[in-house]
Parts: C-alpha cells; structure tokens; sequence
C-alpha cells in the first residue's frame, strides 16, 4: 500500500508545482527526494544524491549532446536551405507543392537532426516567408509546419528513443531507430494527407523545379546531407559502430557537410556549443531526477498497483493498450516527451510486457504518442518554436490543427494495434527475434 508521505509529497505536491509554474525537473526531485526523507529518514541527501548520479552515469547518455550539437551544426549550416530544394524537385509538381516541401524537409530535416524543435525553426524560417509570396494562408502554412515537424522525433536518430532506451532499461537502441522508420514516415503522410485537400480546396498550384539541370544541382547539392542517415543508421545497423560513437560520427560529419557548403563560420561555434550544453544539461538533469522518481514508484509498488488496475479492467492487449494511449495523450499535453518518457516508460511497459506486447513496439507506440503532444498546448515545445517562427498566436492557428490531430490520431491507432507497422523492418533486419 502506498504510504500517506509518498501519497502527498509525490501525488499530490509535486502535481501543484508543476501548476505553480515550477521547472519539471525540480518538481520531480522535490516531490521525490521528500518522498525519501520520509521512507529513510537523515540517509536521504545521500542516497538521493548517489541514485541521481547513478541514473545519469550512462555510456550510452554521451549520445545525447552529441546528436543535439549535431542537429545545431545543421540548423546553422544551410543544410535546411538544401533539404528544402532537394524536397521541391521530388513533390513540386503536387498542388499545394510548398506545404507538401515544407513536410517532406522536415521529415528530412528530423531524420539527421533528431529534433522536431530545431526542424520546426530551421526549415519554417526558410520556406514560411516564401509560402507566403506565393499567396498561401499564412496560418495554414504554420500548421503545416508545426504538424510535420515532431515526424522527426520518430524518424532516426532520435534522442526520444535513447532515453526510453535508457528508462526501459536497455531495449536495444538500433531496433527502436529502425522501427521508427515506417511510423514516422506515416506521420508525414498523414500530414500531407490533411494538406492536399486544403490545397485542393483552395486552389493552391504546384511549383515545378524548371530544367533538368537545375533539378540535377539540386540533387547533387543535397546527397552530401542525406548521406549523414545512410552513414549513420547503415553503421549502427551493420554493428560497425554504437549509437554512441554514430552521434560522434554524425558531429564531424555534420561539420564537413557545413564547411564543404561554406554556411558554418568558427563565429558560430561558441553559440552553438553553449546551446548545445544547455540542452543536453536539461535533460540528463531529468533523466537523473527521473532516477530518484524511478526508486520511489519501485519503492511504493506504484507499477504493480497499475498493472492489476489495468489489467483488471480487461484481458484484451488492444483495450488495455488503447487505454495506455489515451492517459499519454493527456500527459503529452502537459508535459514533454523526454520527462514523460522518463516517468511512464516503467509505469506502463511491465504491463505492456505482461501482455506480451515487445517492448521495441511499446517504444514507438509511446513516443509516437507523446510527439503529438509535443504540437498540443499548453506545453507543446513544437507549436510554441512554429507560431513564434510564423509570428502567428496560438489561438489563431489551433482550430486548423485540428483537422491534423485527427489524421495523426488515425495513425497513431493503426500504429499501437498492428505491431507489424513497428516490427517489421528491425525484424527483417535481425535486430529483434
């Protein structure tokens, strides 16, 4: 039974701080470390300390900042520019083309930089202002911009699947990068899928890359930047390198690709590694907070309590899972991913395991999930950078995105009931039996 301190300092205190505004990270570590105070008394600073070490002293965790001063590399190295070029010569002749550009980019963009964040800000600044020459609905375009942009957070490499990784307690991050593949290749279908009919409704026309030439250089230009996915998912797969050491990769690789395009300049550098610290600083804090939250909820059977609860509602995976889908939908709304991760992937997966569902499949369903979040308010990271980069309220897009959530939450459905969806690839590709 759940003890009255743990009930109050973690269910109830840690839930209004979270509402007065105070950091996540913060939240979790009050609530939880006051949670050991209760249960161990004067040896709580200690063991509190040695559990958030603990949970971020990881080899596999050095991914992280490295993936992300990737990702920064690209955002300011004109990949973004030629991302988008290379996009408007496969999809330009389909009416609507600069929507339909502006997914595709981003997909692309998501795929080497593994943040729908920076996806959003790097290829939104570039094609919004031209969308908007060309007569587009400005709101629209936002909302196609800030819908395509968590595809990324799906498509690897992806630092989502290097903390669910790490919280699930070592699934295997190779088989969740490519499981992701066909998922996130669906968000982005779906999304255009949702454009077309209002390019169709309002008469949008195409816009064809003219001469073969030109279509040529473009191709040329961006196979550079699309080699970084073939270099780095073909290394972790053949087992040439781990994830870790492919974030290494990507970095000097990322880097060359900017030098070789003449857009990165040693200026730069001091900012982008600043941001980069910044970034990663956050989420190893989680990931160690997350630690101390982990030891609690194992403390107080919170995971056992929830498991018999869910399974005491119904025997069938397919409704139990429907439900787990639902709960992360309304956390995504109030959290980010990468916490969320953190918090449920222990709650949930047991149960998921329970039923038999693979935790590779568990993975992409949850992440999934709570990238949808990642576009809803009131947290939503993904619609704050989108609406800030389009200098558009959140209100004035939101109705429109509506229409979005609806084909996403589609494909999310299709994607928690056919595990195949999930499975298939890393399985063709014999990283899960």
């Amino acid at each position: 039974m759940l003890s009255d301190s743990i009930i109050f300092y973690l269910l109830i205190l840690t839930p209004i701080l979270l509402v007065l505004g105070v950091p996540i990270g913060t939240s979790i570590c009050l609530g939880s470390a006051l949670s050991i105070m209760s249960i161990m008394g004067s040896t709580a600073p200690l063991n509190s300390a040695n559990r958030i070490f603990a949970g971020m002293n990881s080899f596999a965790l050095l991914a992280i900042p490295f993936f992300v001063l990737a990702g920064n590399i690209m955002n300011t190295g004109g990949i973004a520019a030629k991302l988008i070029n290379l996009a408007k010569v496969c999809i330009g002749f389909i009416p609507g083309a600069l929507m339909h550009t502006n997914t595709v980019a981003n997909m692309l963009f998501g795929a080497i930089s593994g943040s729908g964040v920076a996806a959003a800000a790097a290829i939104g600044s570039v094609i919004l202002p031209g969308e908007e020459k060309e007569g587009y609905d400005p709101k629209l375009s936002a909302v196609v911009n800030i819908a395509s942009a968590p595809a990324g957070m799906i498509i690897p490499p992806s630092n989502i699947f290097i903390i669910y990784s790490l919280a699930s307690g070592g699934v295997s991050v190779a088989a969740l990068f490519v499981a992701g593949y066909i998922p996130g290749i669906m968000w982005g279908l779906a999304v255009m899928a949702v454009a077309a009919f209002f390019a169709w409704k309002m008469h949008y026309k195409s816009a064809i890359v003219e001469g073969w030439a030109l279509r040529i250089r473009v191709v040329i230009e961006a196979i550079p930047a699309i080699l970084l996915i073939v270099i780095i998912i073909g290394g972790i797969i053949s087992g040439f390198f781990t994830p870790t050491e492919a974030s290494c990769v990507a970095v000097v690789y990322a880097a060359l690709v900017s030098a070789c395009y003449r857009t990165l300049h040693l200026k730069q550098i001091p900012g982008m590694l600043l941001e980069t610290a910044k970034t990663t600083g956050l989420i190893v804090f989680l990931i160690g907070v997350s630690a101390i939250l982990g030891w609690v909820l194992a403390y107080a059977k919170l995971p056992n309590l929830i498991a018999a609860w869910l399974l005491g509602i119904s025997s069938s995976s397919a409704v139990i899972l429907l439900g787990m889908m639902v709960i992360m939908l309304l956390v995504g709304c109030v959290m980010d991913p990468a916490p969320a991760v953190l918090i449920f992937t222990p709650i949930f997966l047991p149960v998921a395991m329970k039923l038999g569902i693979s935790p590779v499949h568990f993975g992409v369903m949850m992440v999934f999930n709570l990238s949808i979040g990642a576009i809803t308010p009131p947290v939503g990271p993904i619609l704050f950078t989108g609406c800030r980069i389009a200098r558009q309220s959140i209100d004035a897009v939101f109705l429109k995105l509506l229409p979005f959530f609806a084909a996403l939450i589609v494909v999310l459905v299709l994607v928690t009931l056919i595990p195949g969806l999930s499975m298939w690839l890393p399985t063709a590709a014999g990283l899960v039996h």
